[in-house]
């Protein structure tokens, strides 16, 4: 499956949420799962215990220093198929004929 994940906190007083960005793509390296990030998300493959243990432990390591958590999951749940981060990326450039922006 794939999970597309963002998750930061509310209760900052400043603009920049990169440096919470940074702890949670910590986290999400050291799992050992594929992924990628995003301007605005994070990818992450797995299955779903893996993934959920990764969001569980992102959320708890934000809570430390902040008491309000915003998350927003999107899942494509697809049993039997792996490297799908970036198979879904080309068969799409299979359709056009070309490379897309990266």
């Amino acid at each position: 499956m794939i999970l597309n994940l963002s998750i930061f906190p509310t209760s900052k007083t400043t603009d920049s949420a990169s440096e919470d960005v940074a702890q949670v793509i910590e986290i999400v390296d050291k799992s050992g799962l594929p992924y990628k990030l995003g301007p605005m998300s994070t990818a992450i493959e797995g299955d779903w215990d893996e993934i959920m243990d990764v969001v569980n432990k992102a959320r708890k390591k934000l809570h430390e220093q902040h008491n309000r958590v915003y998350i927003v999951m999107t899942v494509d749940d697809r049993e039997g198929v792996s490297g799908r981060l970036t198979g879904k990326i080309e068969s799409v450039e299979k359709e056009l004929g070309r490379e897309v922006k990266k």
